[in-house]
């Protein structure tokens, strides 16, 4: 296996492509496709070495087979939309190569996403003998794998997951999303959810928060929402009581949302505007500042990770597993801000994984099912160190107190 076809040229399909081609050992063929040419262009031109490009409609399952014919790679990585996660699965059906996303699928109908669409490939997969790999971003996916790590390295038994995700960083913008503004917004605005004692419990969309102390940035206020690795882990990690994602929203961010909202630009439905059909989060997101825009002078730090509590050798022990990683210093290496490189870092390390055998199965799989160690040792090798440290209730007196 030496050869990769990346699909999308986003902000962080733009790191995936850059990072493939500083590993060249690794990646010996490159090729990079997007719907628009001129992002491919742009990346083509600030890559290392050298990668191939194309134009394509990845709505368009014949498009995208016709692609695969003429690259014949061993691997896609899906960096589009959401929407299209399905056409590119059934395009990689057909073709019989090996699939890897960052994200699972969400209707354009719906502001739903769940694995509930792409489960149902494993079979089909298995036949055609290729791997499907699911959610190989952040998170989902490295906050999936520091749960299996400690599921096999870490614990005996796993009670409680919290995944904290803060971005304490500043890009200047009066209102921009750091990644695609019309699935970030999705996101959000949808009603919140998390898992308890064999069940999901709804909650109104960012009615419950507290103050969680991330590593090297300090406490910041953080709101409960759903989030996908959350319907994965409910059913690899074993024993499992209790998960929860917890996400930072400064009060700009909060304040310009409200106001979004009530008078409906966040809306997915279409309206009829002088006689044409307008969906409004869609005419929002030509509006705001693309995420691929906001690298340059983008100042502070991402920190995410997973409290993890549960028991060891008879005893009560909780840890938190974390990354911290800073806008600039990304920006120096790939032209990226930290929240489009961590997304992207990982695609290419679950891409090494399949590459070197370290990853292998027929089927379709979510990251916490496949080897977590090696995973681990190489995402810190290609730029996101990760750390281990025990968490006391005194660490995180509000998150441990928060009745839910």
């Amino acid at each position: 296996m030496d050869k990769v076809l990346i699909i999308g040229a986003g902000a962080a399909g733009s790191v995936v492509a850059k990072k493939c081609a500083m590993n060249r050992d690794v990646f010996k063929h490159i090729h990079l496709a997007s719907r628009r040419l001129e992002s491919c262009k742009k990346v083509q031109a600030e890559a290392k070495s050298p990668i191939d490009i194309s134009q394509v409609d990845a709505d368009n399952v014949q498009e995208v087979v016709a692609l695969i014919g003429k690259v014949k790679p061993d691997l896609v990585i899906n960096m589009a939309l959401p929407y299209q996660d399905l056409p590119i699965m059934d395009a990689c059906l057909e073709t019989g190569v090996h699939y890897l996303d960052t994200a699972n699928y969400e209707p354009r109908d719906e502001a739903k996403f769940s694995y509930k669409w792409q489960w149902p490939y494993h079979d089909k997969y298995a036949k055609k003998g290729i791997i499907g790999v699911l959610g190989c971003g952040f998170d989902p996916g490295v906050s999936n794998i520091y749960c299996a790590y400690a599921q096999e390295k870490l614990f005996d038994g796993i009670d409680t997951v919290d995944i904290v995700d803060c971005n304490d960083g500043s890009h200047g913008k009066a209102f921009a999303t750091n990644f695609n503004p019309e699935i970030n917004l999705r996101e959000v605005t949808q009603r919140g959810k998390y898992w308890k004692e064999g069940r999901w419990i709804e909650i109104d969309p960012l009615s419950i928060a507290a103050m969680i102390d991330y590593p090297q940035v300090g406490p910041r206020k953080s709101y409960l929402i759903y989030h996908e690795e959350e319907e994965s882990l409910v059913k690899h990690i074993k024993g499992l009581k209790q998960i929860r994602f917890w996400m930072t929203f400064s009060d700009n961010y909060i304040k310009h949302l409200d106001v979004l909202q009530n008078v409906g630009m966040t809306r997915i439905d279409p309206v009829m505007y002088k006689g044409t059909p307008v969906i409004p989060i869609e005419f929002l997101k030509e509006l705001l500042p693309p995420p691929s825009s906001l690298a340059e002078g983008y100042t502070g730090k991402t920190s995410i990770g997973c409290i993890i509590r549960g028991t060891k050798s008879g005893k009560p022990a909780a840890v938190i597993i974390y990354n911290v990683c800073d806008h600039a210093e990304c920006y120096r290496e790939v032209g990226a801000q930290a929240v489009s490189y961590t997304t992207g870092v990982p695609a290419v390390t679950g891409a090494i994984m399949l590459f070197k055998g370290l990853w292998k199965g027929k089927g379709v799989f979510n990251v916490e099912q496949l080897p977590p160690v090696p995973f681990l040792d190489e995402v810190a090798r290609q730029g996101l160190p990760w750390h281990v440290k025990p968490v006391t209730e005194s660490d995180q007196k509000e998150l441990f107190a928060v009745k839910t």
